[in-house]
C-alpha cells in the first residue's frame, strides 16, 4: 500500500495531545498543502487561522461547546469561507491540512460544534464571513484504535441507486 493510503488510513480524531510545539517546518507544510488544495474555479475562496496563543486557545475550546480537551493541542486551525462561497472548498483544504499533519505524525480532530458568533467575535472573523470548521493539531497523547466501518454495500451503489457495489481488498 502506498504512503498517501496509509496516512488517510491512520487518520483518527485525536483527543489528547502532548504539550509539544509543532516545528515551524512542519507547520509550513501542513499549511502549503492547504494551500495547494483544489478548491471550486480555483477561487481560493477561504482563509485559515492559526490560533497558537494559549488563552487564546481556552477561549476558542470553550467557544466549541467546552471541548477544553482542544487547547491542549499546540494549535488550532480554523477554516473561514469569504461571503456567499460554499462549504465544500473550504472542507476540502481543511482536509488536505489534517491529511498532511497526520503524515507527519501529528493528531488531528475535525470540531464543527460550536458557537460560531462567539468564534468570529474572539478570532475578529468579519459578519459577512462563515466558520466552517476547526481541528486542533498536536503530538497523539493517545492512540485510538479504528472505528468500524458499514460494509461497502451499504455505502456505494452502481449505476443508480438500487445496486449495491461490492468489492474485497
Amino acid at each position: 500500500m502506498n504512503e498517501t493510503l496509509q496516512t488517510i488510513w491512520k487518520r483518527r480524531s485525536i483527543r489528547r495531545y502532548k504539550p509539544d510545539p509543532i516545528p515551524e517546518r512542519d507547520l509550513a507544510l501542513i499549511l502549503e498543502t492547504a494551500r495547494r488544495a483544489p478548491t471550486g474555479a480555483n477561487r481560493q475562496n477561504w482563509r485559515m487561522i492559526v490560533i497558537r496563543d494559549p488563552e487564546l486557545r481556552h477561549k476558542v475550546a470553550e467557544a466549541c461547546n467546552r471541548q477544553m480537551w482542544m487547547a491542549e493541542a499546540p494549535l488550532i486551525l480554523c477554516l473561514v469561507t469569504l461571503p456567499n462561497e460554499g462549504q465544500v472548498s473550504g472542507a476540502i483544504v481543511l482536509d488536505h491540512a489534517i491529511l498532511a499533519a497526520t503524515s507527519l505524525g501529528y493528531g488531528t480532530c475535525w470540531v464543527g460544534a460550536a458557537d460560531r458568533e462567539a468564534l468570529k467575535k474572539l478570532l475578529s472573523v468579519p459578519q459577512d464571513h462563515s466558520i466552517l470548521c476547526l481541528t486542533p493539531v498536536g503530538v497523539p497523547a493517545e492512540e485510538p484504535p479504528p472505528r468500524g466501518r458499514k460494509p461497502p454495500a451499504e455505502l456505494f451503489r452502481l449505476d443508480g441507486f438500487a445496486t449495491p457495489l461490492e468489492y474485497e481488498l
